[in-house]
């Protein structure tokens, strides 16, 4: 009985090592060409060597397990030396060394082996689209600023001491954790300017610049009405639609910085974003120059995803507001923390955000006078907005822009409220 059992578990690992093989092959075969000039693999040669693969890890000899190794790998070293195209790759011969160790991985762990096996048939499919991103789409800046982060993220954040500083104050790690957010939510405003300058999208614009600043933004396009570039009600819908980042940055920061008060603030900031799309969306639609909405500035072809010198000034302004409201908290009671975190919301609410809900946890009996003063920040930032509206774009512009924010601020706190 047990060898009937042991004969089929080895029978299900070669079918699936012939699944990985079959797909693999497949794409291969499709691109192999023919001809003296042909490629070296096809359908039969992947799938043999991810059989080989499975075969020699279920014989359980480690030494046949590297003479297959060693064979596959000398098969793509003579290929490549043999081949005469104008522009030889490598990329089937890794493949191939690849399908023979997920013939070896299904022995152990067939779904990661299937999984590698898609993401591996993936990537050669796709090798124009990879191509054309790599030398034509992907621009110097945007190059330099992705290795930043891949370094920030994969060297530098492993480094970083997890643990509370200044009597529980800071914690070096959500400081960086903060920074590392910043700086990819402008990365992707920046993909999303570029998509938005290939295609006129108001809204993705809108989108993209409110996930830097909203203030900003609101900012920058009543300085465009005031100047007499661009009528105030196309203007102020874009100015209205950048509060829907608002809405979503303040779960971003509380996944960051306090992730215990997110599933209680989910559904008011979604409320909050959804009340802001539909009014600029109205907005929007009865502007007389929609085209007029487009907020961004167009982007320099070497320009970078995001300026890490102001994501690391942001992050202290952040981290230094948080300190103060804290310090305020414990020197006056919840008046200190109600005071400090409306001050931060004069310039920032993210700040404000971050600030009060670091002070306890949901659950806490001082989660009461988070609330309150969560609440009092965002009325205090909206009436902000709204006298930035006002300075920068003018009376018509403020009155076009103000009831969308207080709208989308009421909605927030009005849910938060009910529940």
């Amino acid at each position: 009985m047990q060898d009937l059992q042991g004969f089929y578990a080895a029978l299900a690992v070669l079918a699936s090592a012939l699944g990985c093989g079959l797909l693999m092959g497949i794409e291969r075969e499709r691109r192999k060409g023919s001809g003296p000039h042909r490629a070296l693999a096809g359908v039969r040669s992947f799938t043999l060597a991810s059989l080989s693969g499975a075969a020699a890890a279920l014989s359980g000899s480690v030494a046949l397990l590297g003479a297959g190794a060693a064979f596959v790998a000398a098969l793509g070293v003579v290929a490549y030396a043999r081949d005469r195209s104008e522009n030889p790759g490598v990329a089937t011969e890794i493949a191939l060394l690849l399908a023979y160790l997920i013939g070896v991985l299904c022995a152990s762990d067939r779904l990661l082996a299937a999984a590698l096996a898609v993401m591996v048939t993936g990537l050669l499919a796709l090798r124009g689209p990879l191509h054309e991103f790599s030398n034509h789409w992907l621009q110097p800046g945007e190059v330099r600023s992705g290795l930043v982060l891949a370094a920030l993220v994969l060297l530098v954040f492993p480094l970083v001491p997890n643990q509370p500083l200044m009597q529980g104050l800071l914690n070096p790690q959500v400081v960086f954790r903060l920074v590392i957010v910043l700086l990819v939510i402008q990365s992707l405003a920046h993909v999303a300017r570029r998509l938005m300058q290939a295609r006129q999208a108001v809204v993705l614009s809108a989108l993209a610049s409110g996930f830097v600043s909203s203030t900003a933004t609101i900012a920058s396009l009543g300085m465009d009405v005031r100047t007499g570039k661009a009528p105030a009600r196309a203007q102020a819908a874009g100015a209205v639609l950048s509060c829907v980042a608002t809405a979503l940055h303040v779960l971003v920061v509380a996944a960051t910085v306090q992730p215990h008060w997110l599933p209680y603030l989910a559904l008011p900031a979604l409320a909050g974003a959804a009340m802001a799309a539909v009014w600029g969306l109205w907005l929007l639609w009865g502007a007389a120059d929609q085209s007029a909405a487009a907020a961004v500035a167009p982007l320099q072809a070497d320009a970078p995803m995001f300026k890490l010198r102001d994501v690391v000034l942001i992050a202290l302004l952040l981290t230094g507001i948080q300190v103060g409201v804290a310090w305020l908290e414990r020197t006056q009671g919840n008046a200190g923390m109600m005071a400090g975190a409306l001050l931060a919301a004069l310039a920032d609410v993210h700040a404000a955000t971050a600030a009060v809900l670091m002070h306890a946890l949901p659950t806490e009996p001082a989660a009461v006078g988070v609330e309150r003063a969560l609440i009092a920040a965002l009325l205090v930032h909206a009436v902000s907005k709204s006298v930035v509206a006002w300075v920068s774009g003018g009376g018509a512009y403020a009155l076009a822009v103000a009831p969308g924010v207080l709208a989308h601020t009421l909605a927030f706190v009005g849910v938060l409220v009910l529940l």
